[in-house]
């Protein structure tokens, strides 16, 4: 068996056809092909993005993505790999094919000097736990936009020219965080083209607010309204001072609009408290969890596993 990458053009010919109906959500085939493409032929795709294959004789019996990432802890910097979409095809599966592929990519990053590797599972974490991951706080928040704050704010909806102002709310309120997913200005135009893609959410419409002053952004919120389940859902937020702290919760509210409720991921340190207390349940998707390569990985690790009223991870964080 050997583990090798597969070309975009492969992937998404051999791959995507057959995966489509686990990993698509509401995008048709061609829209799915298109924007995996989009994602591995851009500037961020080409340096830190790959699709692998495990091949057994020459007949490919599982793949996967990896994303490149780093993670701020403190000061310091630790180099990780995100798994997502691993995938064996039906007459192959059974065999211990995609345990193979997941040890060998664990294997090839310890050796390139990778401290952590993570994925966010969706089905069977145990099976995961097996090669070494462990899970981390993983939740989910819920409540009724009419227990926020409540006044005369002026929201707009994020435009292009927003996106410089949002990077450094988003700096300013990292820096009250142990730790993060670092975002360098690369992973900043993957974040932004997947937002474009939609490809997070299985319903809704992409709905981001931000409130400007003096031309700047105060404080943002990335999320999607989804009327027929009467929510909006947050998927990040954030603020450059005190007085975007204070208008944050108008925000979120003036975002949901006529929806009765909103829900998201449980946000971390420095956002958490702006939000009252809601409902907090464990997902039961999109698990976040982690395999330590290094020490530095292992002490990431136990970081996040930390018990804390907050999570680590921003739902645009997600792969």
């Amino acid at each position: 068996m050997q583990l090798r990458t597969i070309p975009a053009a492969e992937y998404a010919r051999s791959v995507l056809p057959l995966s489509a109906t686990l990993w698509a959500g509401r995008r048709n085939l061609r829209t799915y092909v298109a924007q995996t493409l989009e994602i591995a032929l851009g500037t961020y795709g080409k340096r830190y993005y790959r699709t692998l294959g495990l091949y057994d004789g020459g007949e490919l019996v599982a793949s996967c993505k990896r994303y490149e990432r780093s993670i701020r802890v403190g000061a310091r910097r630790l180099r990780a790999f995100g798994i997502g979409a691993v995938f064996t095809p039906e007459p192959s599966r059974g065999r211990g094919y995609a345990s193979a592929m997941l040890a060998m990519v664990l294997d090839a990053g310890r050796s390139d000097g990778f401290d952590a590797a993570y994925l966010f599972s969706d089905i069977r974490p145990q099976f995961y736990e097996e090669l070494g991951f462990r899970r981390q706080p993983s939740r989910s928040i819920g409540l009724r936009a009419d227990m926020l704050a409540h006044g005369r704010i002026e929201i707009a909806r994020l435009e292009e020219r927003d996106w410089e102002g949002v990077q450094r709310c988003f700096s300013l309120l990292d820096r009250t965080r142990p730790w993060s997913f670092a975002r360098t200005p690369l992973a900043w135009d993957w974040i932004r083209m997947r937002r474009r893609h939609g490809s997070e959410h299985v319903r809704g419409a992409e709905a981001s607010f931000v409130v400007r002053e003096r031309g700047g952004v105060r404080a943002y919120v990335l999320g999607m309204r989804v009327p027929e389940r009467d929510t909006y859902a947050v998927d990040e937020f954030g603020f450059a001072d005190d007085k975007g702290a204070t208008a944050l919760p108008l925000l979120l509210r003036g975002a949901a609009g006529d929806l009765r409720r909103i829900s998201g991921w449980l946000p971390p340190d420095g956002a958490r408290a702006l939000l009252p207390r809601g409902t907090v349940r464990d997902r039961r998707t999109a698990i976040f969890m982690i395999a330590p390569l290094t020490s530095d990985g292992k002490r990431w690790c136990a970081l996040s596993e930390r018990p804390s009223h907050a999570d680590g991870v921003w739902a645009t964080d997600h792969i």
